[in-house]
């Protein structure tokens, strides 16, 4: 994802009104925009909460910023700034975080955003995009764009849409089914894994799949609330902490709409159950968000 929001942000930077900013990272990712927006592109050095106190001055003057870094540093390291200096002021100031969820890997939890959305999104006139796939990127900046306020752009490693790309919304439809018997929500690209798991098995007529794709939530009614009270089965996968992810926010939506499942799931980050460190797959299988696990889950519902 991150070499595709590289090409897109090259396309848009005609727009001498957008500046980037980056926290000494994009090295064989960002060269294009460096040479394309010459004293537009700034690198800030190690030194976020800095970087979004210069990104909220430019933006006071009419420009657009896009900030970058790794999730975590992007966000829990200067979250008072993003606070003060951007949302209260809901600036177009545009955080960028790569490698949300575990995509750093080996490298530890320093490097891991597992609590980010939860933070970002509790943020006045904030809005978080968490692209499940490829397409996903350049429909969530373009919003961002037009939004013309704060945003947080989560960028992991994506696939493409393996259904039709429809009109880009909170919650999107992947694979719908007349006959399905459970429903599926997954937060960004780790629903990948559970398209693995439907497909090995050739369950795609049994299962109702949708993917969230911006935080706040605000389209409940375009699908996903019929498919749970009809399959009664509701499995929601994401890598993030429990708290304060989407397996809370559609939780609450249920129960404001009085509405009750039969059985219920939910797949999240579970930090480090045996004090280890690994790959993100590794950390994946820990938390059992694997293809694996998600296959054994839905047969077991099925049968």
């Amino acid at each position: 994802m991150r070499k595709t929001f590289s090409n897109i942000i090259e396309k848009i930077s005609e727009d001498d009104k957008i500046i980037f900013l980056t926290g000494d990272l994009g090295f064989n990712a960002f060269e294009n925009l460096q040479e394309k927006m010459k004293d537009r592109f700034i690198n800030t050095g190690v030194a976020e909460q800095n970087m979004i106190g210069m990104a909220a001055g430019m933006a006071s003057k009419g420009f657009k910023v896009f900030c970058y870094s790794i999730a975590p540093f992007i966000t829990f390291r200067c979250l008072e700034q993003i606070r003060i200096d951007v949302c209260f002021h809901k600036l177009p100031v545009f955080i960028v975080g790569n490698g949300g969820g575990y995509g750093y890997g080996i490298m530890g939890a320093t490097h891991h955003a597992l609590e980010d959305i939860a933070c970002m999104s509790s943020l006045p006139n904030m809005t978080c995009y968490v692209p499940s796939f490829i397409e996903d990127v350049g429909a969530s900046i373009n919003e961002m764009m037009r939004n013309d306020t704060p945003a947080y752009l989560r960028l992991g490693l994506g696939k493409n849409n393996p259904g039709e790309q429809e009109m880009y919304k909170s919650i999107n439809t992947i694979f719908l089914s007349h006959d399905a018997e459970v429903t599926i929500v997954a937060l960004g690209p780790v629903i990948n894994n559970a398209i693995h798991a439907i497909e090995n098995k050739g369950l795609k007529n049994k299962i109702n799949l949708f993917s969230i794709t911006r935080i706040p939530i605000d389209n409940f009614d375009d699908g996903l609330i019929q498919s749970i009270v009809k399959t009664g089965k509701l499995l929601i996968i994401e890598e993030h902490v429990e708290r304060g992810g989407i397996a809370e926010s559609i939780s609450i939506n249920l129960m404001k709409r009085n509405i009750q499942v039969k059985q219920f799931k939910s797949l999240c980050a579970l930090g480090y159950p045996n004090e280890l460190y690994g790959d993100q797959n590794y950390h994946q299988v820990q938390s059992g968000m694997d293809s694996e696990n998600i296959q054994k889950i839905i047969t077991d519902w099925i049968n």
